[in-house]
């Protein structure tokens, strides 16, 4: 006869989960975001010292691992509290704080909410696979992270992608793995090679060779990864003028003076031979669309560099308002254009005017003209070339470098005006991003500015020839072309939308795997 036996052990497959505790106590998690914040903004220029971007990824992770939504969300707000105002101290240049702390405070309230689900996964996937920490908790992680950053840009009013930690590495040797996976894709495994070796430590892999094995593939991946070869189709001779003119929205300005500044810049190059003749987004005082002398001047400056001419100016179509890139030569306009994309907002055109109107109108008020989204090809072609364009923050934007690399650009022009960030960290940061975008597509850079900094850049990320900020001048250089596509060009879209399906969709299991376990 069977006998009942009473206070048995639980077997250990019916032992309940212990519950997840945060590994650092709340006030010590709250310092541990802070520093996050300021060691990230020293990973992106004008510092740029990017292994400071994984030791802010490790303390960021260590204040949310183990917390409920609570604080989860004042750890998360404290680090985009810290990080974004530094990140982006430039907007004070002319406005003050009021821009400032409202696009700061508008990316921390978005970030507090957005790290939440890291915090979740931490607290769920240990119960539902206690098996699974060591090696799908970090990938799931760097997917959350992915998915916050693709939220961050292109969310409200087309987003703001300035700070996705990809592109903190334009200097370091992790730089190549865009070719292949894009930037996103970039993001994604840093944070997971963070989240690994944070859990190897937790659980002394070092005792277990075998332990080791997932974050050193990781880290090999991100330091050994070579730039995805493309083809070289010969050279383009491009000269880019900075003509340091009066283009900032405060600047004293008198008529035709931006024009002709550049004319003035351009004259060096009168002469020597140029394919292709690029000056920098509101390089041109007035639309030559509309206005005859604009036009002439334009007409005059191509014939005597006896070179189409790449230039941007405001333009007006109907009712309808654009930032507009147009290649002139010595018959005149050719017929080519292309419209900005992405307008920024409360820059180049104000949403919801009404409300925003209501809490700030001596600053809304300053913006008379609307501009409105362009939808024509970001490409342009000269003698038979492709030429890409982006631009001023059109850089940031994936779609735009990647449609026209599709569209058969052999080099990239990106025209820039940061004569409103004169001596601050923003054109500094937006070179780099430009920098990037070069690896990123196998492609040659032209980034040319009205006041500096101007570079060309090479394929694989290295500067042919620069001018500093706040100089008048013009490059010269035999630009190297470059077809074929990169797999970051190809793949890019794709990772970006495997991980931001795949990131919450494991989470949900987790949740729905934890609430069935005892």
């Amino acid at each position: 006869m069977l006998s009942r036996r009473t206070g048995a052990r639980p077997r250990p497959h019916d032992a309940p989960a212990a519950p997840e505790r945060p590994m650092l106590p709340l006030w010590a998690a709250v310092l541990s975001a802070a520093l996050a914040g300021v060691l990230m903004d020293l990973a992106f220029p004008s510092v740029g010292l990017w292994p400071c971007a994984f030791v802010a990824v490790g303390l960021l992770l260590l204040a949310l691992d183990g917390r409920r939504i609570g604080g989860a969300i004042l750890v998360s707000a404290v680090y985009g509290a810290v990080f974004f105002p530094l990140l982006v101290f430039w907007a004070t240049r002319y406005l003050g704080a009021v821009p400032w702390l409202g696009l700061a405070g508008a990316e921390t309230v978005l970030t507090s909410v957005a790290l939440v689900p890291i915090a979740l996964a931490y607290r769920w996937l240990p119960r539902a696979w206690p098996g699974a920490r060591s090696v799908l908790l970090p990938v799931v992680v760097g997917a959350l992270w992915a998915m916050y950053e693709l939220f961050l840009g292109n969310w409200p009013y087309g987003g703001f992608p300035w700070a996705r930690l990809g592109m903190t590495q334009s200097q370091g040797p992790m730089a190549p793995v865009v070719s292949w996976i894009g930037v996103t894709g970039l993001s994604f495994l840093m944070v997971t090679a963070v989240a690994l070796i944070i859990e190897c430590v937790r659980a002394s892999g070092w005792r277990r060779p075998i332990a080791l094995v997932a974050p050193a593939a990781t880290v090999a991946i991100l330091l050994l990864t070579p730039l995805f070869p493309t083809s070289s189709t010969g050279a383009m001779r491009i000269g880019a003028v900075q003509g340091n003119g009066t283009t900032g929205f405060f600047d004293d300005r008198e008529p035709y003076g931006v024009i002709e500044a550049q004319t003035r810049a351009t004259e060096p190059l009168i002469g020597e031979e140029v394919d292709l003749l690029v000056w920098p987004e509101g390089g041109v005082d007035y639309d030559p669309f509309q206005d005859s002398a604009t036009a002439r001047m334009l007409t005059r400056v191509s014939a005597r560099v006896d070179a189409p001419l790449l230039a941007n100016t405001a333009t007006e179509r109907g009712d309808n308002a654009f930032n507009t890139s147009f290649v002139w030569n010595e018959d005149g306009a050719t017929g080519q254009t292309h419209d900005k994309r992405h307008p920024v907002p409360f820059g180049e055109y104000v949403p919801n005017r009404e409300f925003f109107n209501a809490l700030a109108p001596d600053l809304v008020g300053l913006l008379t003209r609307e501009y409105t989204p362009g939808s024509n090809s970001p490409t342009v072609e000269v003698g038979g070339i492709g030429v890409g364009l982006a631009i001023c923050f059109d850089v940031i934007y994936d779609e735009v470098i990647r449609e026209s690399v599709g569209a058969g650009a052999e080099v990239l022009v990106f025209q820039t005006n940061n004569a409103d960030f004169r001596g601050t960290d923003e054109n500094l940061q937006q070179l780099a991003f430009a920098r990037m975008r070069a690896m990123e597509t196998g492609r040659s850079v032209v980034n040319v500015s009205t006041v500096g900094t101007s570079q060309v850049i090479r394929p694989d990320g290295s500067t042919v020839s620069s001018l500093d900020a706040n100089e008048a001048g013009a490059l010269l250089e035999d630009v190297e072309l470059r077809s074929g596509l990169t797999a970051g060009v190809v793949l890019g879209p794709w990772v970006q939308l495997v991980l931001a399906l795949a990131g919450p969709a494991a989470l949900v299991a987790a949740y729905v795997g934890s609430r069935r376990r005892p």
